[in-house]
Protein backbone atom coordinates (compact mmCIF):
# COMPACT_ATOMS: atom_id res chain seq x y z
CA UNK A 1 0.00 0.00 0.00
CA UNK A 2 1.25 3.67 -0.91
CA UNK A 3 1.59 5.60 2.24
CA UNK A 4 -0.18 7.92 0.44
CA UNK A 5 -2.95 5.70 0.60
CA UNK A 6 -2.14 4.87 4.27
CA UNK A 7 -2.55 8.57 4.88
CA UNK A 8 -5.99 9.04 3.39
CA UNK A 9 -7.38 6.13 4.91
CA UNK A 10 -6.42 6.96 8.20
CA UNK A 11 -7.59 10.35 8.07
CA UNK A 12 -3.24 11.76 8.78
CA UNK A 13 -1.31 14.49 7.04
CA UNK A 14 2.27 12.90 5.51
CA UNK A 15 5.16 14.52 6.10
CA UNK A 16 7.69 14.02 3.27
CA UNK A 17 7.55 11.98 -0.30
CA UNK A 18 5.38 8.81 -1.30
CA UNK A 19 6.70 4.92 -0.81
CA UNK A 20 5.00 1.26 -1.21
CA UNK A 21 4.77 0.01 2.63
CA UNK A 22 4.60 -3.50 2.52
CA UNK A 23 4.35 -4.55 6.33
CA UNK A 24 4.72 -3.30 10.22
CA UNK A 25 7.26 -3.69 12.77
CA UNK A 26 8.70 -2.01 15.39
CA UNK A 27 11.32 0.94 15.38
CA UNK A 28 13.85 -1.17 16.19
CA UNK A 29 13.06 -3.94 13.73
CA UNK A 30 11.08 -2.09 10.93
CA UNK A 31 13.05 -2.46 7.31
CA UNK A 32 12.89 0.20 4.09
CA UNK A 33 9.39 -0.61 3.47
CA UNK A 34 7.77 -0.96 7.01
CA UNK A 35 5.95 1.29 8.81
CA UNK A 36 6.76 1.52 12.74
CA UNK A 37 5.11 4.41 15.40
CA UNK A 38 5.93 6.08 18.52
CA UNK A 39 3.70 6.40 21.32
CA UNK A 40 6.00 6.12 24.25
CA UNK A 41 8.34 8.57 24.95
CA UNK A 42 11.16 5.94 26.30
CA UNK A 43 11.48 4.79 22.38
CA UNK A 44 12.32 8.64 21.27
CA UNK A 45 15.94 8.05 20.60
CA UNK A 46 15.05 5.09 18.26
CA UNK A 47 14.12 7.70 15.73
CA UNK A 48 17.77 8.44 14.88
CA UNK A 49 18.47 4.51 14.24
CA UNK A 50 15.18 3.19 12.66
CA UNK A 51 15.17 2.27 8.97
CA UNK A 52 11.62 2.43 9.27
CA UNK A 53 10.28 3.62 5.77
CA UNK A 54 7.80 6.02 7.67
CA UNK A 55 6.89 6.34 11.07
CA UNK A 56 3.30 7.08 13.53
CA UNK A 57 4.19 10.20 15.15
CA UNK A 58 2.62 13.30 17.11
CA UNK A 59 3.19 16.66 15.59
CA UNK A 60 6.05 16.90 17.74
CA UNK A 61 8.54 14.16 16.55
CA UNK A 62 8.14 14.65 13.03
CA UNK A 63 10.82 16.88 12.06
CA UNK A 64 12.98 14.02 13.38
CA UNK A 65 12.09 11.99 10.26
CA UNK A 66 11.90 11.74 6.72
CA UNK A 67 8.50 10.14 6.04
CA UNK A 68 6.01 10.52 8.95
CA UNK A 69 1.91 10.32 9.05
CA UNK A 70 1.44 13.08 11.50
CA UNK A 71 -1.37 11.83 14.30
CA UNK A 72 -2.78 13.10 17.52
CA UNK A 73 -3.13 9.57 18.87
CA UNK A 74 0.14 7.34 17.29
CA UNK A 75 -0.86 3.93 19.18
CA UNK A 76 -4.41 3.96 18.17
CA UNK A 77 -3.58 4.78 14.68
CA UNK A 78 -0.91 1.94 14.29
CA UNK A 79 -3.66 -0.53 15.94
CA UNK A 80 -5.49 0.26 13.20
CA UNK A 81 -2.52 0.12 10.41
CA UNK A 82 -1.94 -3.55 11.50
CA UNK A 83 -5.40 -4.20 11.08
CA UNK A 84 -5.44 -3.16 7.31
CA UNK A 85 -1.73 -5.19 6.95
CA UNK A 86 -2.97 -7.94 9.26
CA UNK A 87 -3.69 -11.55 7.50
CA UNK A 88 -6.59 -13.15 8.50
CA UNK A 89 -6.02 -16.50 10.01
CA UNK A 90 -7.44 -20.11 8.62
CA UNK A 91 -8.07 -20.44 4.53
CA UNK A 92 -10.68 -22.74 4.46
CA UNK A 93 -13.87 -21.75 2.76
CA UNK A 94 -17.33 -23.48 2.63
CA UNK A 95 -18.88 -25.75 4.65
CA UNK A 96 -17.26 -29.19 5.12
CA UNK A 97 -18.76 -32.46 4.55
CA UNK A 98 -16.82 -33.35 7.38
CA UNK A 99 -18.69 -31.38 9.77
CA UNK A 100 -22.16 -32.40 11.33
CA UNK A 101 -24.81 -30.02 10.77
CA UNK A 102 -28.02 -30.95 12.25
CA UNK A 103 -31.02 -31.10 9.73
CA UNK A 104 -32.68 -28.38 12.10
CA UNK A 105 -29.99 -26.42 12.60
CA UNK A 106 -30.01 -22.86 10.36
CA UNK A 107 -26.81 -21.92 8.90
CA UNK A 108 -26.79 -18.86 6.74
CA UNK A 109 -25.01 -19.99 2.94
CA UNK A 110 -22.10 -17.52 3.45
CA UNK A 111 -20.35 -19.11 7.12
CA UNK A 112 -17.82 -21.16 6.98
CA UNK A 113 -18.15 -24.26 8.54
CA UNK A 114 -14.45 -26.36 9.22
CA UNK A 115 -14.30 -30.13 9.06
CA UNK A 116 -15.08 -31.65 12.34
CA UNK A 117 -17.88 -29.04 13.64
CA UNK A 118 -20.73 -30.39 15.46
CA UNK A 119 -23.97 -27.86 14.96
CA UNK A 120 -26.97 -29.34 17.35
CA UNK A 121 -30.94 -29.02 16.47
CA UNK A 122 -32.65 -25.32 16.19
CA UNK A 123 -28.82 -23.81 16.12
CA UNK A 124 -28.64 -20.75 13.90
CA UNK A 125 -25.23 -19.34 12.82
CA UNK A 126 -25.33 -16.09 11.06
CA UNK A 127 -23.78 -14.26 8.08
CA UNK A 128 -20.23 -14.26 7.28
CA UNK A 129 -19.30 -16.10 10.60
CA UNK A 130 -16.55 -18.61 10.84
CA UNK A 131 -16.33 -22.18 12.83
CA UNK A 132 -12.72 -23.80 12.98
CA UNK A 133 -12.77 -27.31 13.72
CA UNK A 134 -13.88 -29.30 17.00
CA UNK A 135 -16.13 -26.60 17.71
CA UNK A 136 -19.32 -27.79 19.91
CA UNK A 137 -22.21 -25.57 18.97
CA UNK A 138 -25.46 -26.61 21.48
CA UNK A 139 -29.16 -26.93 20.99
CA UNK A 140 -30.92 -23.70 20.63
CA UNK A 141 -27.92 -22.07 20.35
CA UNK A 142 -27.40 -18.75 18.02
CA UNK A 143 -24.12 -16.69 16.82
CA UNK A 144 -24.64 -14.12 15.12
CA UNK A 145 -23.01 -12.82 11.96
CA UNK A 146 -19.15 -11.79 11.18
CA UNK A 147 -18.46 -14.20 14.30
CA UNK A 148 -15.13 -15.95 14.33
CA UNK A 149 -15.34 -19.30 16.55
CA UNK A 150 -11.40 -20.82 16.76
CA UNK A 151 -10.79 -24.07 17.45
CA UNK A 152 -11.68 -26.57 20.19
CA UNK A 153 -14.77 -23.87 21.54
CA UNK A 154 -17.96 -25.41 23.69
CA UNK A 155 -20.68 -23.65 23.29
CA UNK A 156 -23.91 -25.34 25.02
CA UNK A 157 -27.12 -25.22 24.84
CA UNK A 158 -28.98 -21.77 24.26
CA UNK A 159 -26.02 -19.37 24.02
CA UNK A 160 -27.02 -16.18 22.60
CA UNK A 161 -24.37 -15.10 20.89
CA UNK A 162 -24.21 -11.27 18.87
CA UNK A 163 -22.36 -9.93 16.03
CA UNK A 164 -18.40 -9.59 15.70
CA UNK A 165 -17.88 -11.64 18.90
CA UNK A 166 -14.43 -13.50 18.72
CA UNK A 167 -13.98 -16.30 20.33
CA UNK A 168 -10.40 -17.57 21.17
CA UNK A 169 -9.74 -21.51 21.26
CA UNK A 170 -10.91 -24.08 24.07
CA UNK A 171 -13.09 -21.45 25.35
CA UNK A 172 -16.07 -22.82 27.26
CA UNK A 173 -19.51 -21.04 27.20
CA UNK A 174 -22.41 -22.47 29.17
CA UNK A 175 -21.12 -24.68 31.23
CA UNK A 176 -22.80 -25.79 34.18
CA UNK A 177 -22.42 -22.68 37.08
CA UNK A 178 -21.46 -24.00 40.70
CA UNK A 179 -24.20 -24.52 42.56
CA UNK A 180 -25.23 -27.53 45.06
CA UNK A 181 -27.29 -27.80 47.46
CA UNK A 182 -26.68 -30.00 51.08
CA UNK A 183 -28.94 -33.24 51.69
CA UNK A 184 -28.93 -35.93 54.13
CA UNK A 185 -26.19 -37.50 51.61
CA UNK A 186 -23.88 -34.95 50.82
CA UNK A 187 -24.30 -33.09 48.11
CA UNK A 188 -27.12 -32.45 45.58
CA UNK A 189 -26.39 -30.61 42.43
CA UNK A 190 -28.32 -27.63 41.52
CA UNK A 191 -29.34 -28.05 37.90
CA UNK A 192 -28.30 -24.53 36.16
CA UNK A 193 -31.66 -24.45 33.68
CA UNK A 194 -30.48 -20.64 32.70
CA UNK A 195 -28.41 -19.31 29.86
CA UNK A 196 -25.10 -17.15 28.91
CA UNK A 197 -25.69 -14.02 26.39
CA UNK A 198 -23.12 -12.90 24.65
CA UNK A 199 -23.73 -9.23 23.32
CA UNK A 200 -22.06 -7.62 20.08
CA UNK A 201 -18.27 -6.94 19.54
CA UNK A 202 -16.69 -9.02 22.43
CA UNK A 203 -13.79 -11.00 22.31
CA UNK A 204 -12.98 -13.77 24.44
CA UNK A 205 -9.42 -15.19 25.51
CA UNK A 206 -7.80 -18.74 25.27
CA UNK A 207 -9.27 -21.06 27.95
CA UNK A 208 -12.04 -18.63 29.27
CA UNK A 209 -14.77 -20.49 30.82
CA UNK A 210 -18.49 -18.77 31.00
CA UNK A 211 -20.46 -20.54 33.38
CA UNK A 212 -24.63 -20.55 32.61
CA UNK A 213 -26.95 -18.52 34.57
CA UNK A 214 -28.71 -21.11 37.14
CA UNK A 215 -31.89 -19.09 36.94
CA UNK A 216 -32.15 -16.64 34.42
CA UNK A 217 -29.13 -15.38 32.70
CA UNK A 218 -25.42 -14.89 32.62
CA UNK A 219 -24.49 -11.38 30.25
CA UNK A 220 -21.41 -10.22 28.79
CA UNK A 221 -21.76 -6.50 27.62
CA UNK A 222 -21.40 -5.33 24.83
CA UNK A 223 -17.60 -4.60 23.32
CA UNK A 224 -15.95 -5.81 26.80
CA UNK A 225 -12.93 -7.65 26.21
CA UNK A 226 -12.12 -10.66 28.20
CA UNK A 227 -8.19 -11.99 28.12
CA UNK A 228 -7.02 -16.00 28.77
CA UNK A 229 -8.25 -17.74 31.44
CA UNK A 230 -11.17 -15.86 33.06
CA UNK A 231 -13.56 -17.52 35.14
CA UNK A 232 -17.04 -16.26 35.14
CA UNK A 233 -19.27 -17.84 37.52
CA UNK A 234 -23.15 -18.34 37.20
CA UNK A 235 -25.73 -15.19 36.76
CA UNK A 236 -22.79 -12.49 36.10
CA UNK A 237 -23.52 -9.72 34.24
CA UNK A 238 -20.56 -7.58 32.83
CA UNK A 239 -20.97 -4.23 31.66
CA UNK A 240 -20.30 -2.43 28.36
CA UNK A 241 -16.52 -2.20 27.05
CA UNK A 242 -15.22 -3.62 30.49
CA UNK A 243 -11.52 -4.97 30.63
CA UNK A 244 -11.49 -8.54 32.46
CA UNK A 245 -7.37 -9.03 32.15
CA UNK A 246 -5.81 -12.87 32.29
CA UNK A 247 -6.95 -15.12 35.47
CA UNK A 248 -9.44 -12.75 36.80
CA UNK A 249 -11.96 -14.85 38.81
CA UNK A 250 -15.96 -13.53 39.25
CA UNK A 251 -18.12 -15.75 41.78
CA UNK A 252 -21.73 -15.99 40.78
CA UNK A 253 -24.25 -13.29 40.98
CA UNK A 254 -21.96 -10.36 40.48
CA UNK A 255 -22.47 -7.47 38.75
CA UNK A 256 -19.84 -5.15 37.15
CA UNK A 257 -20.72 -2.14 35.50
CA UNK A 258 -19.56 0.04 32.24
CA UNK A 259 -15.64 0.56 31.81
CA UNK A 260 -14.98 -1.68 34.70
CA UNK A 261 -11.39 -2.76 34.78
CA UNK A 262 -10.02 -5.91 36.11
CA UNK A 263 -6.24 -6.36 36.09
CA UNK A 264 -4.62 -9.88 35.95
CA UNK A 265 -5.17 -12.64 39.00
CA UNK A 266 -8.11 -10.18 40.49
CA UNK A 267 -10.42 -12.23 42.29
CA UNK A 268 -13.89 -10.52 42.71
CA UNK A 269 -16.73 -12.11 45.36
CA UNK A 270 -19.76 -13.19 44.90
CA UNK A 271 -23.08 -11.39 44.97
CA UNK A 272 -21.35 -7.80 45.02
CA UNK A 273 -21.40 -4.87 42.84
CA UNK A 274 -18.63 -3.34 41.04
CA UNK A 275 -19.81 0.31 39.98
CA UNK A 276 -19.28 2.04 36.60
CA UNK A 277 -15.92 3.01 35.77
CA UNK A 278 -13.94 1.20 38.46
CA UNK A 279 -9.81 -0.03 38.51
CA UNK A 280 -9.06 -2.92 40.19
CA UNK A 281 -5.25 -3.49 40.49
CA UNK A 282 -3.58 -6.91 40.15
CA UNK A 283 -3.92 -9.48 42.59
CA UNK A 284 -6.53 -7.90 44.62
CA UNK A 285 -9.28 -9.45 46.39
CA UNK A 286 -12.45 -8.06 46.21
CA UNK A 287 -15.07 -8.80 48.97
CA UNK A 288 -17.29 -5.76 49.30
CA UNK A 289 -19.34 -4.05 46.51
CA UNK A 290 -17.34 -0.69 45.40
CA UNK A 291 -19.19 2.19 44.26
CA UNK A 292 -18.74 4.06 40.80
CA UNK A 293 -15.18 5.41 39.94
CA UNK A 294 -13.70 3.54 42.53
CA UNK A 295 -9.52 2.69 42.16
CA UNK A 296 -9.03 -0.42 44.92
CA UNK A 297 -6.06 -2.41 45.57
CA UNK A 298 -4.40 -5.20 47.74
CA UNK A 299 -6.62 -8.23 49.45
CA UNK A 300 -8.49 -7.53 50.93
CA UNK A 301 -9.14 -4.41 48.53
CA UNK A 302 -8.47 -1.09 49.67
CA UNK A 303 -8.59 2.20 47.95
CA UNK A 304 -6.16 2.56 45.84
CA UNK A 305 -3.68 5.46 47.55
CA UNK A 306 -4.09 3.56 50.66
CA UNK A 307 -2.52 0.26 48.93
CA UNK A 308 0.43 2.01 47.25
CA UNK A 309 1.51 3.64 50.64
CA UNK A 310 1.31 -0.39 52.34
CA UNK A 311 3.24 -1.98 49.58
CA UNK A 312 5.71 0.27 50.33
CA UNK A 313 5.79 -0.28 53.83
CA UNK A 314 5.33 -3.59 53.79
CA UNK A 315 9.27 -4.86 53.13
CA UNK A 316 9.71 -2.62 56.55
CA UNK A 317 7.70 -4.45 58.63
CA UNK A 318 10.26 -7.05 60.12
CA UNK A 319 12.40 -4.07 61.12
CA UNK A 320 9.73 -2.09 62.49
CA UNK A 321 8.94 -5.05 64.17
CA UNK A 322 12.25 -5.13 65.71
CA UNK A 323 12.55 -1.79 66.64
CA UNK A 324 8.94 -1.86 68.33
CA UNK A 325 10.21 -5.00 70.57
CA UNK A 326 13.01 -3.14 71.35
CA UNK A 327 11.09 0.15 72.81
CA UNK A 328 8.84 -1.94 74.70
CA UNK A 329 11.74 -3.40 76.29
CA UNK A 330 13.53 0.19 76.83
CA UNK A 331 9.81 1.68 78.07
CA UNK A 332 9.44 -1.03 80.82
CA UNK A 333 13.24 -0.17 81.73
CA UNK A 334 12.35 3.17 82.49
CA UNK A 335 9.08 2.25 84.62
CA UNK A 336 11.06 -0.38 86.27
CA UNK A 337 13.10 1.99 87.12
CA UNK A 338 10.26 4.61 88.10
CA UNK A 339 8.93 2.04 90.47
CA UNK A 340 12.09 1.94 92.57
CA UNK A 341 12.16 5.59 93.24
Amino acid sequence: MLLSELAQKLGLKLVGDDLEITGVNTLDKAKEDEISFLANPKYIPLLKTTKAGAVIVDEEHATKLNRALISANPYLDFVRTVQLFAKPQGSFTGQSPLAYIHEAAEVHPSATIYPHVYIGPGARIGENTQIFPSCYIGENSVIGDNCIIYPNVSIMARTIIGNKVIIHAGVVIGSDGFGFAQGELGLEKFPQVGQVIIEDNVEIGANTTIDRAALGETRIGQGTKIDNLVQIGHNVKVGENSILVAQVGIAGSTTLGKNVILAGQVGVAGHLEIGDNCRVAAQAGVGKTLPPNTDVGGSPAMEHSAYLRSSVLMPKLPELFKKIRQLEKEILCLKEENNKK
